[in-house]
């Protein structure tokens, strides 16, 4: 889950009374937007779609695109193991199950066709294909279970590394500070091969991808970080052309240049020799790092941590609570 987190957290927590009318029944379910395609009935309750099975049953938009009814628990069986391994512990995996219950519920909005895609910009699905025995076992000793924060279920945001330090919410994204995604002190998440990392930036590649910011002051000749929040991500990167230089937020900057290149923005060194055509990073972690650190839940399960506790200290504030209470 990375690029749906902004839109998540800007969106205040609704009042239960205004939940998807589908969440109302013993099994709840909810829609997710496959795409345009064909669809077609298999064996008793599922469909095939896109050469996949997938559980529950499906309509068709008016614009031809399939969206997928589904039994809420039967969708985190095939999330959770696209999010997270399925050979790690099972305090992690279940920490994982009850995240990605929680975030569809809190999502679900009856004014939409849809409450989810299936992909990163919501929480990656791939059906029937996409299940594990691990997972299901998983999600089944969490089923109906949640994350809330008083009477609402919680914002759920989680990336694969924090890197030492989980990012707050209203840093990453520039919202309102929510009290329990603050951002904390994590040990638990070294195992990473994405704990520590160094890559190389082209300058040639930094000014295709924001021409209209360069655009004032020259040719590009130089990174700096300007200012860091409290985690130690950078807030604002100057850009030092041979006229002039220019600031942008750090958010904008990575997106600008991709986050799979740039892992995160939690970047320890920058280091441009003159006239070197790069400039080479060092830094930690793989994601936005806002609220559950994968690897941290890994390490915190591997040192015997159970599932709520991995939660409550990620989503501080918070309590794991059946749905029905």
């Amino acid at each position: 889950m990375l690029a749906a987190a902004p839109m998540l957290v800007a969106r205040a927590a609704r009042a239960q009374t205004d939940a998807d009318p589908a969440m109302n029944s013993a099994r709840p379910a909810l829609r997710v937007l496959l795409g345009p395609g064909n669809a077609s009935p298999a064996v008793e309750g599922t469909f095939a779609f896109q050469g996949r099975l997938y559980r529950g049953s499906f309509t068709r938009q008016d614009d031809g695109q399939i969206v997928n009814l589904v039994d809420l628990e039967a969708y985190v069986c095939s999330v959770v193991p696209a999010e997270m391994s399925p050979r790690w512990p099972a305090a992690a995996l279940e920490a994982q199950s009850i995240c990605a219950r929680t975030y569809v519920l809190q999502r679900s909005n009856p004014r939409r066709a849809y409450d989810l895609v299936p992909s990163e910009l919501d929480q990656v699905y791939r059906g029937i294909e996409g299940e594990s025995p691990n997972a299901t076992a998983a999600v089944n000793a969490t089923a109906g279970r949640v994350l809330r924060f008083s009477a609402a279920f919680a914002q759920i945001a989680y990336s694969s590394c924090c890197g030492g330090h989980t990012e707050a919410s209203s840093d990453a994204w520039g919202s309102l500070p929510i009290p329990y995604l603050g951002g904390v002190v994590c040990t638990s998440c070294s195992d990473s091969p994405y704990f520590r990392w160094s890559s190389s930036l082209t300058l040639e590649s930094i000014a295709a991808s924001l021409p209209a910011s360069l655009a004032s002051i020259g040719d590009l000749v130089d990174l700096r970080i300007a200012d860091r929040d409290p985690s130690g991500r950078a807030r604002v990167v100057e850009l030092v052309g041979r006229n002039d230089s220019v600031t942008v937020q750090g958010s904008a900057f990575r997106r600008a240049v991709g986050p799979r290149t740039l892992r995160s923005l939690l970047i320890t060194a920058v280091q441009h020799w003159p006239d070197s055509p790069e400039i080479d990073l060092e830094g930690g972690g793989l994601g936005h790092g806002v609220g559950l650190c994968q690897w941290g839940a890994h390490g915190m399960a591997v040192a015997g941590a159970a599932a709520p506790a991995i939660l409550a200290y990620y989503f501080p504030g918070t309590v794991v609570t059946d749905l029905e209470r």
